[in-house]
């Protein structure tokens, strides 16, 4: 009692400090230690869901095991993180997202099950909606099959717990359920989401509207605040893309400590930077690190049988085991028929920025069109592509005064009609727009809006058609008034186009002054004839003499890049299928063989611009 006769007010819990971001992960991984940088903010939920999670039974396993004997340590951080961050007292759960990268064989879809079995059973809120959400029917089943197995084998779980069809465990007591819901074929919206776990992430990064589809079954979250979403994937065969690239980075850059968010945890399992670039991670010695339930649910041997396999069958094979048993990235050009010039794409950045910057950092530091005029003395430009349904192409290379390097800046413009035809690039396109590469065009008012949220997005703020039916359409308009614009600055040598290209451009240019006659218009040959100009960028790509502003839509378009061999050279062509857009690099090109040719500039500079006043 105090000396009023009242008992002390009870004393206010402390506030559990503590940072997800790992600074010394590398160390960490391939010592084989934990990535978990801190100990359960509330060590009695923790132990309370371990007990539950570890005595799970894996049927499909011989001798049926324990999730604790199937599993190594590593396995149980992910749990015990999750529900040692619920705050028993105020009902929070202090980090609500979580994102494991693990390789393939690593038990992801069957502790996926375990945690969300777990979480169901530790749930208090009457009729709560847990999900699981797959990209496919089948991967769907690989989740659902192995819960709806622990609940059969443990009679107590059993006398709780009721599997049903449709991919459904409902808790007898509470009335909440877990569904395991396959986004291909089952409506995601409207849901009161409760717990939410993403399998395979990597698959949706490249399906149109994912990242409205994600946002909206997430939006439950905002009135459960014991509610999370947990994010798990190996890595993709292709260039990650959408939703898939953009929570990747973000999570790289908390565990780096370059983003700071306390309830976001990254649980990355991938090889340092330093072991990629030695290749030291195609050595045996080192597969624990993507694959860290190494000697129980992986094989070494299995491993290296499929490398094996696929050395035999050839680059695009080992790319393949590469990204899904070692978590090896995919990156520009690294396709089993790229241009080579891909490969060393990056070496080209011109950022302002320290190369490891984030994407977000760099983005409106990056070598732009007005910076390219402001650094340059003369300037090509190439044109390629441009039909109804195609992308057309523009690229611009400038030689840097006093340096003499060239630095190079690309576009693309794309009808409504090109964007309805190719939906499956409407992920990446929407990057290309939002990074402002990209310009929507319409052909005539016909053109319908979509219902479609990434085609709306797309759609959205459209350049119009002029009302003038004798004016000319939106890209090519665009395209005459940027080579007015280099022309007027007096630094445009000439324009190169495809020599079977579109005449209306052509006649275009030719309305303001731009023609052959006058030498400021040249058909440049494509084929093996273009390949004089593809190997000069290659080279200067190689001596840093070539340099670009990191444009999505441009690495995407050289990344597209297929080398086609001939019976007496090669040539760069475009994927069969035609969704691979390779129109901007290409017209890159154009412009390189025109500057390849060493233009004088049309201005003289003055020989006190280019070299020190001597004062005596």
């Amino acid at each position: 009692m105090d000396a009023g006769g009242l008992p002390p007010a009870p004393a206010t819990p402390a506030v559990p400090q503590w940072t997800t971001a790992c600074p010394d992960w590398e160390e960490r991984i391939v010592a084989g230690r934990s990535l978990l940088p801190f100990d359960p903010l509330f060590p009695d939920e923790a132990e309370a869901a371990l007990k539950i999670y570890r005595d799970l039974v894996l049927v499909d396993v011989a001798g049926r095991p324990t999730m604790a004997q199937a599993c190594l340590p590593w396995a149980f951080d992910l749990p015990r993180a999750l529900f040692g961050s619920y705050d028993p007292v105020s009902g929070r759960r202090l980090i609500r997202y979580y994102f494991e990268f693990v390789a393939k064989k690593n038990a992801k879809s069957t502790r996926a099950a375990g945690i969300m079995i777990t979480a169901l059973i530790r749930n208090w809120r009457e009729s709560g909606e847990f999900y699981i959400l797959a990209p496919t029917k089948e991967i769907a089943d690989n989740s659902f099959i192995p819960a709806r197995d622990m609940v059969n084998a443990d009679p107590g779980l059993k006398a709780i717990l009721k599997p049903s069809a449709g991919r459904v465990i409902e808790h007898r007591n509470t009335g909440a359920f877990l569904k395991v819901v396959a986004a291909d074929n089952e409506t995601v919206t409207g849901k009161k989401t409760i717990g939410l776990l993403i399998d395979e992430l990597w698959l949706f990064g490249y399906r149109a509207g994912a990242e409205t589809m994600l946002n909206e079954i997430e939006g439950g979250l905002a009135s459960r605040p014991e509610g999370f979403v947990i994010n798990l994937s190996t890595q993709s065969n292709r260039k990650p893309a959408g939703v898939f690239e953009q929570r990747l980075q973000r999570f790289r850059d908390i565990r780096d400590g370059k983003l700071h968010d306390p309830s976001s945890l990254p649980l990355l399992h991938e090889f340092p930077k330093y072991l990629l670039e030695s290749k030291a991670y195609r050595e045996p010695a080192n597969w624990h690190i993507p694959n860290p339930n190494l000697t129980k649910s992986v094989d070494v041997e299995f491993i290296r049988h499929k490398l094996a396999e696929a050395e035999r069958a050839g680059k695009a094979s080992v790319i393949d085991i590469e990204a899904k048993h070692l978590n090896v990235q995919i990156g520009n050009g690294i396709r089993a028929d790229g241009w080579a010039g891909a490969l060393i794409w990056d070496r080209g950045l011109d950022l302002g920025l320290d190369k490891s910057a984030a994407p977000i950092a760099w983005m409106s530091n990056r070598l732009t069109l007005d910076a390219l005029l402001a650094r340059c003395d003369v300037v090509t430009i190439g044109v390629d592509g441009g039909g109804l349904d195609d992308m057309l192409g523009v690229g611009v290379i400038g030689r840097e005064k006093g340096t003499q390097r060239w630095l190079g800046w690309a576009c693309g413009l794309i009808s409504t009609i090109g964007v309805v035809r190719r939906k499956a690039n409407a992920v990446d396109y929407i990057t290309f727009k939002r990074a402002g590469d990209l310009t929507v065009f319409r052909f005539s008012e016909l053109d319908e809006a979509s219902d479609d949220p990434d085609l709306a997005e797309l759609m959205e703020g459209a350049l119009p058609p002029l009302d003038d039916p004798n004016a000319l359409p939106p890209d090519i308009q665009f395209v005459v008034d940027l080579v007015a614009r280099v022309r007027d600055l007096g630094l445009l040598a000439q324009v190169g186009v495809d020599a079977a290209g579109i005449g209306a451009i052509v006649d275009a240019l030719a309305g303001i002054g731009i023609t052959q006659e006058s030498e400021t218009l040249d058909a440049v040959r494509q084929g093996i004839a273009l390949m004089g100009a593809v190997k000069t960028v290659e080279r200067k790509l190689a001596d840093h003499s070539f340099r670009h502003g990191g444009q999505p839509l441009l690495g995407w378009c050289v990344s597209n890049l297929k080398v086609v061999q001939t019976p007496t050279a090669m040539r760069v062509a475009r994927d069969e299928a035609g969704f691979g857009k390779v129109d901007p690099a290409m017209a890159l090109f154009n412009a390189a063989h025109l500057m390849s040719l060493n233009p004088e500039p049309t201005v003289k500079v003055s020989a006190y611009e280019s070299r020190p006043l001597l004062m005596v």
